[in-house]
């Protein structure tokens, strides 16, 4: 039979390591991951996120190349009660991060997003494909 060897005096520090072990774990899990959906239209590609209660100033959006990055944080929510005691805390904060590789060429520059009753929406509109057809070209004259 194994014995377990429980050190009061340690105890402190103990469990604080193993919540840091937690706390990283959460970091790549999928806690940090608000749900999300990526739509092909007839204008180009939107992405759909469920950010319930996040500051539209707490979220940046970057394009690199292909891909789409989405970052925030979102901060504890407030009870207005003062000192209170949970009996279940469910709803999660902290940082979140979301990218998406899209596989068709998209115009970064005219991206647009929006964030209304706690749903991000992207849209990041098509550039036409342009191969096999003529482009012309202008020749200055001086």
């Amino acid at each position: 039979m194994a014995r377990i060897f429980f050190d009061l005096r340690n105890a402190g520090e103990d469990l604080s390591r193993r919540f840091e072990r937690l706390e990283l774990a959460r970091e790549d899990g999928a806690a940090d991951r608000p749900p999300m959906d990526v739509l092909e239209t007839d204008s180009g590609v939107e992405i759909v996120l469920d950010l319930p209660g996040v500051d539209p100033q707490a979220i940046s959006i970057t394009c690199q190349h292909d891909t789409v990055v989405i970052s925030g944080t979102k901060g504890p929510t407030r009870c207005g009660h003062g000192q209170v005691a949970f009996h279940l805390a469910e709803r999660e904060f902290g940082r979140f991060r979301r990218s998406v590789t899209i596989g068709r060429p998209f115009d970064a520059s005219r991206a647009e997003s929006t964030l209304v009753a706690g749903v991000l929406r992207i849209a990041l509109p098509r550039i036409d494909d342009r191969r096999g057809r003529p482009i012309p070209i202008r020749i200055a004259t001086s």
